[in-house]
């Protein structure tokens, strides 16, 4: 439908949007799917938005849950002030149209920061593929996944499922069809949606996954008490939910970085406590809408029915271990990985399987070891529980030139096809990434959100087949056995901790 404006409106469940035309498409910004957590509302589960009368302008994004400047992110990812946080943005091809597949992106952060308004998560690439694109925002930190006596655990999880729920009623009206849902995320949202694939209360939502560097929290309800005690005795409050409510936004922000921080500040100390005790804040097993771990739930055929793309980049961590190259030069690789767990025939065997990181430092091999051991490794304990599920394994392998390695969220840009973005390209791709990569990633995506099969031998046919983002397309773009090098860890049951 078009107003008198020429703009074009759409009706609701919840009352009409008026969006923006764009070079053949449409977008609708800031669409509330739940009403404002604020008040009574901040540590509650989300409450459907309330209807409206007449036409809601959607043309701007709406505000965010991260607050305040991010600082330099790797992504770009604004924040938007106001209290309305729980929205979605929807573009779309057409919205006249019916049937067309649909795109949901669950942004990354590490559930603690990112943001839906990013410019690179605009959906005009796949809007111009015939994709229907909804990207989704939801409670952070504290707020979404503190642990709370007296109010919900898990808040963030339930605005994704209020989020996708407003997708299944919402989506035709904007041109897509519920029946054809793909829900995709990177790093945290990567995470937030294998733990989506291993919910049984999530499964009517989506019909397809694609998981980017996925970081899975599955956080444990006694580490989540003892960060809400911590941040509370920071505070000078009872850790109780009215004493968490007489904290505003900003004190609670500040408290729960002090309260997630390593108590020393040796060179390893901050990796030692992530591998050793897991994320802070994140999806927690709470024995309700969580009752057991992604992997536990995955191997038990919970989202069986669902195709799954997975993968990772080959350096996700390297970066950060890089400027511990002074302070590790004269430590041995063998040492810096027994100080973070890995010892025994596992520490051989993995080090003589990436020798090639040994090569450029202890601190590129301890980069290279969280990478596998938070990312990598998980990978293929995801593909493997998977069983004959339809699964497909992949490796980003391109090296940024302005970082120096496959580094995370280097995939991101490519996937989303918008390398000729303004924003934080150059920064994290250097001055002249290469477009035919983006056109094969971006069509893989494009393929997979269509038809359910990114194109390559799936894992669950052939265990080990791992497809290659990062060389000419080739025969060499599939290895048979891709993620070889963090078998050692895999059969010695290294993995990160549950928190």
């Amino acid at each position: 439908m078009t107003g008198d404006s020429g703009a074009p409106i759409v009706t609701t469940d919840t009352g009409r949007v008026r969006g923006v035309w764009r070079s053949g498409s449409a977008a609708f910004l800031g669409i509330p799917f739940a009403q404002p957590p604020v008040g009574e509302r901040r540590f509650a589960a989300p409450v459907p938005a309330e209807p409206w009368d007449g036409v809601r302008d959607a043309v701007e994004y709406g505000a965010t849950p991260q607050r305040g400047e991010p600082g330099i992110t790797l992504i770009p990812e604004p924040s938007v002030p106001g209290a309305s946080t729980l929205n979605v943005n929807v573009f779309t091809p057409d919205p006249g149209a019916a049937g067309l597949p649909v795109l949901v992106w669950i942004h990354g952060g590490g559930f603690t920061a990112g943001s839906p308004a990013s410019p690179w998560y605009d959906g005009r690439a796949f809007t111009r593929d015939g994709v229907v694109t909804v990207t989704v925002s939801y409670r952070l930190g504290f707020d979404g996944f503190g642990h709370i006596p007296g109010a919900p655990a898990n808040r963030g999880v339930r605005d994704w499922l209020a989020a996708l729920e407003w997708v299944q009623r919402n989506i035709a009206a904007f041109g897509g069809d519920p029946a054809r849902v793909t829900i995709a995320g990177q790093s945290a949202g990567g995470g937030a949606v294998l733990t989506l694939l291993g919910m049984p209360q999530a499964q009517h939502l989506f019909h397809a996954v694609w998981a980017m560097s996925p970081a899975v929290a599955n956080v444990s309800l006694e580490r989540a008490a003892t960060v809400s005690a911590k941040l509370a005795r920071l505070g000078g409050v009872p850790a109780t939910r009215e004493g968490f409510a007489s904290l505003d936004e900003a004190t609670l922000h500040r408290l729960q970085e002090q309260a997630a921080a390593p108590e020393s500040d040796d060179a390893l100390a901050g990796i030692t406590d992530l591998l050793g005790a897991g994320l802070p804040l994140g999806p927690m097993l709470d024995g309700d809408l969580l009752t057991e771990p992604t992997l536990e739930a995955i191997g038990h055929g919970i989202g069986a029915d669902k195709p799954l793309v997975l993968g990772a980049t080959d350096d996700e961590f390297t970066m950060a271990t890089d400027p511990l190259r002074a302070k590790l030069r004269f430590v041995p690789a063998g040492m810096a990985l027994r100080r973070l767990g890995l010892r025994g025939p596992a520490m051989r065997t993995y080090l003589a399987a990436n020798r090639a990181r040994r090569r450029r430092g202890t601190a590129a091999a301890v980069g290279r070891y969280v990478t596998d051991t938070m990312f990598r490794a998980p990978i293929v304990r995801v593909a493997t529980a998977r069983a004959q599920a339809p699964t497909w394994a992949y490796r980003f392998t391109w090296v940024s030139p302005s970082i120096g390695w496959a580094c995370h969220c280097v995939d991101v840009p490519f996937w989303w096809d918008c390398l000729d973005s303004p924003d934080g390209i150059a920064h994290l791709c250097g001055p002249r990434p290469p477009q035919a990569l983006a056109d094969i990633v971006h069509g893989t995506a494009v393929g997979f959100v269509r038809e359910h099969d990114p194109g390559w031998t799936p894992w669950s046919r052939h265990p080990g087949a791992t497809r290659l983002f990062g060389v000419a397309p080739s025969d060499a773009d599939m290895d048979r056995d891709g993620y070889a090098s963090v078998a050692a860890l895999v059969q010695a049951g290294i993995r990160p901790a549950r928190g």
